[in-house]
């Protein structure tokens, strides 16, 4: 025997997906590629600190303190940013997003493509 909230569940139609809209996707985009720059950027930092550390430990010539500086500065700037765009909507997560891919643009002209 089955009980009455089984053959309510049995008979109930399939809950339908909700389609996501154009402005949602550009959103999604958006999202994405500024929380890829930024992950990059901690990457990048991680990177230049441990070439940091193995050039310390060998005497051989290594990035300066610029460098040592400016992309762990950069990396919590575009993280920070980025937790804003992705607790955000609007313009504010707009213009956070802008403020990640001006970090890192800024970290890599500075230090890299110089």
């Amino acid at each position: 025997m089955s009980s009455p909230d089984t053959e309510e569940l049995a008979t109930a139609p399939p809950p339908e997906e909700p389609t996501a809209s154009p402005v949602a996707e550009r959103g999604r985009f958006w999202r994405g590629l500024t929380g890829s720059l930024a992950a990059g950027m901690v990457v990048l930092a991680g990177c230049v600190l441990v070439i940091a550390a193995i050039c310390l430990f060998t005497g051989s010539p290594g990035p300066g303190p610029l460098m040592l500086i400016g992309h762990p500065v950069a990396a919590v700037v575009a993280l920070l940013s980025q937790r804003v765009v992705d607790k955000r909507n609007g313009r504010v997560a707009g213009f956070a997003g802008l403020a990640v891919v001006v970090s890192v643009t800024a970290a890599l002209s500075l230090f890299w493509w110089s």
